[in-house]
């Protein structure tokens, strides 16, 4: 490392745990269940143990994932956000995100949220057909997904991101468009669209599923990008189209600093005094989590980042508008020099653009991305 890395914005991610029903595709650190007595307490004390990683910043985006965080009560998110604002310094207009299934979505709740100080939403519609959603796993029906997102807007949220799948079994790339057009007609300010893939670890990576066939599930893709981009919701990033997109994303994919609270939660950090970054874990089980807790044991398990040229590379290539070679220094606190070797070679496979300081993927190079970042391993 050199006196290039600067303290980039810093980002708050919070963790919730519990969810109703465990999805077949899901990988993520989600447990069948409700919350357990003391959560918000704990995740304020993890808070307060994490507080040496803000480093006289802002809080630049704050989001609530799961799990299924809408399964929350509205007193927890009082206490929660009361907590927050006690501890850290959010900054103006400050995005704050809550993962919502349709399935748990209560009109009151969300009004209530609103007033805590969540402004904006992430859906998990995945279809709106009652047959995909069901081979999904999902506890919502298409009509409940309608009248979720309705309501949403109702009390206010403008601010509102729905999740869609495709590459479904039985799904035709019709089938995906209908979805698609219906998700447009309700007027999101964004809609995360991506491929379902069999994770490790799951029902599905157990029991695969018949999906359809991979120049099915690419005709899908491309349609898919090409109708959203049609109708004015632009791609920014591999999965993600919006005029305005998330801030807590493209800071994430920017190689921003977030602090990672809750029961298996993830922390990126840089620290300027070691000119070192960090990646931050807490414990994955809720009950070991909140029993470490309870006990005061330091329950960060801190290590620092090895190859942070392709960490960074590996964040910042899925920005279909790339980025800038100063930003990579700044981030990183390495020369872009560094990298000349691959970004030759990538470009001269036309994978890679790299005119005036800028670097993006070219559109070969955003259609094969892994194997555009191998070449920064």
């Amino acid at each position: 490392m050199n006196n290039l890395l600067e303290l980039p914005p810093l980002s708050l991610y919070i963790h919730y745990p519990w969810c109703v029903k465990k999805c077949p595709y899901c990988d993520f650190n989600s447990h069948e269940g409700s919350i357990h007595d003391g959560y918000i307490k704990a995740l304020l004390k993890d808070l307060d143990d994490d507080l040496r990683f803000v480093q006289n910043r802002k809080i630049h985006s704050i989001f609530i994932g799961g799990g299924t965080p809408s399964l929350m009560s509205t007193d927890d998110a009082h206490e929660l956000f009361d907590g927050l604002n006690e501890r850290l310094l959010l900054s103006k207009n400050i995005e704050i995100t809550l993962e919502a299934n349709p399935g748990t979505f209560e009109v009151h709740k969300f009004a209530e949220f609103r007033k805590a100080g969540i402004n904006r939403l992430s859906v998990g519609v995945q279809s709106f057909r009652d047959s995909q959603l069901k081979f999904l796993g999902r506890i919502h029906s298409g009509s409940e997904a309608l009248r979720a997102i309705f309501e949403a807007q109702k009390v206010g949220f403008d601010n509102l991101n729905i999740d869609l799948m495709y590459g479904l079994q039985g799904q035709t790339s019709e089938m995906c468009l209908e979805d698609l057009m219906q998700a447009i007609e309700l007027n999101p300010s964004h809609i995360s669209f991506y491929q379902l893939t069999l994770e490790p670890n799951t029902l599905f990576a157990k029991y695969p599923p018949k999906l359809p066939i991979d120049d099915k599930i690419w005709d899908m893709g491309e349609q898919g990008a090409a109708l959203l981009n049609k109708k004015g919701f632009k791609q920014y990033e591999v999965s993600a189209y919006s005029e305005r997109p998330s801030e807590h994303n493209v800071n994430y994919w920017e190689f921003g600093d977030y602090i990672g609270i809750g029961a298996g939660a993830h922390g990126k950090i840089t620290d300027i005094e070691s000119q070192q970054i960090y990646r931050t874990l807490k414990p994955k089980s809720p009950k070991d989590y909140l029993s470490k807790i309870q006990t005061g044991i330091n329950i960060s398990t801190t290590k620092e980042v090895d190859n942070v040229a392709f960490e960074f590379m590996l964040n910042s290539l899925r920005l279909k508008n790339g980025f800038s070679s100063e930003l990579f220094e700044s981030r990183t606190g390495l020369s872009i020099e560094t990298l000349n070797s691959e970004l030759i070679k990538a470009g001269n496979l036309d994978l890679l653009e790299n005119k005036n300081n800028w670097i993006k993927p070219t559109p070969k190079g955003f259609n094969f991305l892994n194997e555009l970042q191998e070449f920064f391993l």
